[in-house]
């Protein structure tokens, strides 16, 4: 199990982003959460196993729906948080 820390520049507030994050990591068994942040970014926890946790980026990467991803920032990290599933954090 490994957990990464990504922040998300681009057009991803205002286009269902955080949907589609939600969706795409609940459907790998991720745990954790996005969110977006004042600044116009969006932060994400993700847990799991290290492969899906890479889907997961990757899928980041494929700009989800009307998304367009100019910068991905990702710290793998040790696991912290206890989370049951992942969800959108308002």
């Amino acid at each position: 199990m490994i957990q990464a820390h990504i922040f998300v520049d681009g057009r991803v507030q205002g286009v269902n982003f955080r949907r589609y994050i939600e969706r795409f990591a609940s459907d790998l068994g991720l745990k954790g959460y996005v969110k977006n942040l004042p600044d116009d970014r969006v932060e994400i926890l993700a847990q799991g196993i290290e492969g899906n946790v890479q889907k997961l980026i990757d899928y980041i990467k494929s700009n989800p729906g009307l998304s367009y991803v100019t910068d991905l920032n990702v710290s793998w990290e040790n696991i912290s948080g206890n989370f049951s599933n992942f969800h959108i954090r308002f």
